[in-house]
């Protein structure tokens, strides 16, 4: 692809990606889906809260209007928020706007298709044809130019949504929030105060500019010093356009994503509602996890990195949860994509079950020490088809007995191989990766 990658057509705005850009993608959509359908499309928008999404937004509405498709505006909304009303409100697409933790100088688009998934590459092609102009898309006249609709009522649907997905209730929970003064500004604290949650909210003022500054999942520290200095039971920090969420225990220490899998996978498992008794997380997982869920008898079905895999997994096979250690959490029986409030919410459900702090939760995870090296290579596929490292890899494994392993990956985007090593000590890790460095010492670059 061209334009779209695993996470939808990123640049900084005005530059990487335009408001041409933005124009054209709205033609198309309104276009193609108004003609498999022989009537006026129905296209759902939503944005989070950076200054150049509101430009993005009057440039994908003009388009999709002027290419005959009725646009239902939701404003600002979580990502998942749009996955979830594209189905509930069976729209033939979704369009969200958003460049997620990124800074508020970039920005990006994002579709989904009439199931609440991502798009399908075969359409993304198509529309990255028409905006290289390799093919025309005619204008609407007359009484088939769109119509915009103010769609406030499909927010409030995703919301109740949320707070319908709870059967407990909050009542005397101290519970902190880091909107990340993003998406999640206008909808985390309604779902927690509608549980009886004692809230106590941060980075909730957004102005165009300080989404993600120093706030929210990426800045997680925030948190950590807020839940300690204001005594607060648990604490959970989102991104900005709210589709991943990390949490903090009582003492103040990151509950990462790995964790969360962890606390639902063995809540779930306790009580017979893990399918297949399987969670999906991915390869960079950490080693304490699976050794954790093997403690427990819980299967694991690692993937690639990225939740457009980790879904993928989960529909082929039917498991109903996995996730990242970025805190991308996907609860198949109630979403199509990660959801950062509603990873918070089922937390929330195992803690109040379990009648146990996030601490106690969390304690028989024993994490690895960890070690990362990128080296730049010249040839990159050469590199990884090597024997040489092949047969350095397993030496490796070898070396760490059984007790750690060593995890050799190619960069998605840059000419670097990733030689990552997990064991108890850093220096097992250290020594590990060295075994794989000298291997890889003749492609450098």
């Amino acid at each position: 692809m061209k334009y779209f990658g695993t996470d939808g057509f990123r640049g900084q705005a005005n530059e990487g990606l335009n408001v041409e850009h933005a124009f054209k993608i709205g033609r198309f959509v309104g276009w193609y889906y108004g003609l498999r359908q022989a009537r006026k499309a129905r296209i759902v928008i939503g944005k989070d809260t950076r200054r150049s999404s509101y430009m993005f937004e009057s440039a994908l509405t003009a388009g999709l209007v002027a290419s005959g498709a009725d646009v239902y505006m939701l404003h600002v909304i979580p990502t998942p928020g749009v996955s979830y009303e594209v189905v509930d409100g069976a729209f033939d697409c979704g369009i969200m706007i958003t460049a997620s933790h990124n800074p508020y100088s970039d920005n990006g688009i994002k579709l989904v298709n009439r199931e609440g998934y991502k798009m399908d590459e075969e359409v993304l092609q198509k529309i990255e044809d028409f905006i290289d102009d390799k093919m025309e898309v005619p204008l609407a006249t007359g009484d088939d130019i769109g119509q915009t609709v103010d769609y406030m009522q499909g927010r409030n649907r995703y919301i109740a949504h949320l707070i319908a997905s709870a059967n407990f209730s909050l009542q005397g929970v101290r519970v902190g929030l880091d909107c990340a003064n993003g998406a999640a500004s206008s909808v985390a604290k309604p779902v927690f105060d509608a549980l009886g949650a004692d809230v106590h909210v941060i980075n909730n003022a957004p102005n165009g500019f300080n989404i993600n500054v120093h706030c929210g999942s990426t800045h997680i520290e925030e948190m950590q010093s807020f839940v300690v200095r204001n005594k607060l039971d648990v604490g959970f920090s989102f991104d900005g356009d709210a589709d991943r969420c990390l949490a903090v225990d009582e003492n103040g220490h990151v509950v990462d994503g790995d964790l969360i899998l962890y606390v639902c996978g063995r809540y779930l498992h306790k009580y017979g509602r893990l399918v297949k008794d399987t969670v999906v997380p991915t390869v960079m997982s950490n080693y304490g996890l699976y050794k954790a869920f093997d403690d427990l008898g819980i299967k694991y079905e690692k993937t690639d990195v990225g939740d457009k895999y980790v879904y993928a997994c989960m529909r082929e096979n039917g498991y109903i949860l996995g996730g990242e250690q970025s805190g991308h959490i996907i609860f198949g029986e109630l979403e199509t994509t990660g959801d950062g409030i509603m990873t918070a919410l089922k937390v929330m459900e195992a803690v109040r079950a379990e009648r146990e702090s996030l601490s106690v939760l969390t304690r028989p995870v024993v994490r690895y020490a960890q070690r990362l090296d990128n080296v730049r290579v010249s040839d990159k596929d050469a590199a990884m088809e090597s024997q040489a490292v092949c047969d350095a890899t397993k030496e490796a494994e070898r070396f760490l007995a059984g007790n750690g392993r060593v995890l050799v990956r190619s960069s998605g985007t840059e000419p670097l191989v990733r030689v990552l090593a997990e064991a108890p000590e850093d220096e097992l890790c250290r020594q590990a990766n060295d075994i794989v460095l000298a291997a890889l010492e003749s492609f450098r670059a």
